[in-house]
């Protein structure tokens, strides 16, 4: 290739599993700086208007259930189709999610934004599961030190990206309003799903033996066990962080939505930095056993922030100290899990086991934001707390039947 060739076409020159890395990672940071977004002006526009917590979170409804559904089914279609098809069909779906939700104000029925965001559900989770699951399609037999690496960056970028998503969509939420700040992420992803379709690889995941729908149930023991944890340690974030913290800054420390738009952002970017660099802070011969360890001191330390705002403690400076400090140690939590399922699962088919995996991630996301709503409107932040710390905790136990050995060995 000549020189003129090169600088046009950068990636050319690189090895074919890093490019396809870099574009499926492009791919996956432009449909989550959207989603990141997306949840925030719903939020916050919707506060605005005077939905109640608990009707805010029903608009999550549908957008959480049918995360558990794509999961459990998108796993097997990607094992058919090929994981770069099931990319594509979830921006394509997200661009078709967003346009709905252009329409006039007096038209944004309850049961009209509920089905837009159905539509996102499917989308993030088709679009989160074939990411997850090329890479391992990408890294060689024996390599789980690079895996855990790949997966830890995209995981990482990917979070950090949705907190800039917080701030994106609250500061487009102050600068355009709700319904053009739909239109100009839809025209985005539309730019991004037509790079998608000219240069990601064709079937790659795709099962070399005819995936049967029968089989979206795993089989594994390490794997249903993590998917367990999974379920409560992400219920766990989601009911105080989803509905309830962002009402809760606004209503009570009187917050204005580009201030909690931009300190979630923050959150979320550190929180991604930390799982990009987990690792480096676990090991990168993690196990069962590390996962254990981590939801356990996540446990303590949300029992000891939901103790602290109950006592009075300066709540703003707790409830702000201790959110990234929570934040820190939930990334490790998840960067190890996220690892550990791509390790243990099977090559051939590898995303009926993540989409298992996501399906339980997804229900834990369901629960949390539903108790985030009503636990919130019901009996106040501090309950939601103490909830949560209960769920890690429970994590915690489940994550004591991993196996207590490294994943290469595992495999």
């Amino acid at each position: 290739m000549n020189k003129h060739n090169k600088i046009l076409f950068p990636l050319s020159g690189l090895d074919r599993s890093v490019r396809q890395y870099l574009l499926i990672t492009f791919n996956y940071w432009n449909f989550t700086i959207t989603d990141g977004a997306l949840r925030m002006l719903v939020v916050l526009h919707f506060h605005q208007l005077g939905y109640t917590p608990l009707e805010v979170a029903a608009l999550f409804l549908f957008y959480e259930f049918f995360g558990v559904v794509t999961n459990l089914t998108g796993g097997w279609l990607g094992a058919r189709l090929g994981l770069n098809r099931t990319m594509n069909i979830g921006l394509g779906m997200q661009i078709v999610a967003l346009g709905m939700l252009t329409a006039p104000a007096s038209l944004l029925s309850v049961p009209w934004v509920m089905a837009a965001q159905a539509l996102s559900g499917i989308a993030k989770d088709l679009n989160k599961m074939s990411a997850k699951s090329s890479i391992k399609m990408l890294v060689k037999d024996g390599g789980q030190g690079k895996l855990y690496q790949w997966i830890a960056v995209l995981t990482g970028s990917k979070n950090a990206l949705k907190g800039l998503g917080f701030f994106v969509g609250g500061l487009l939420l102050a600068l355009v309003g709700f319904q053009f700040a739909m239109v100009i992420m839809a025209l985005v992803l539309a730019a991004v799903l037509t790079l998608s379709l000219g240069m990601l690889d064709q079937d790659i995941g795709k099962a070399k033996a005819k995936a049967k729908f029968t089989e979206i149930f795993s089989k594994s023991g390490p794997i249903n066990i993590l998917s367990a944890a999974r379920m409560f340690l992400f219920g766990a974030r989601d009911i105080w962080f989803v509905i309830a913290l962002p009402i809760y800054l606004g209503s009570t420390f009187g917050w204005s939505s580009e201030q909690v738009g931009g300190f979630l952002a923050l959150w979320v970017i550190g929180y991604g930095f930390v799982q990009g660099i987990a690792p480096k802070i676990t090991g990168q011969n993690s196990d069962g056993r590390s996962a254990m360890i981590w939801a356990a001191g996540l446990a303590v330390i949300t029992a000891v922030v939901a103790y602290g705002v109950q006592s009075g403690w300066n709540p703003q400076f707790v409830i702000v100290a201790g959110l990234l400090l929570f934040g820190a140690v939930f990334a490790i939590n998840s960067s190890l899990h996220s690892y550990l399922i791509v390790a243990y699962a099977r090559e051939d088919g590898v995303s009926m086991d993540v989409g298992f995996y996501y399906m339980a991630n997804a229900m834990g996301r369901l629960i949390g934001t539903v108790l985030s709503g009503w636990l919130f409107q019901m009996s106040g932040l501090v309950f939601c707390l103490w909830v949560s710390a209960g769920f890690v905790a429970a994590a915690a136990l489940i994550s004591v039947k991993l196996p207590q050995q490294k994943a290469s060995t595992e495999q």
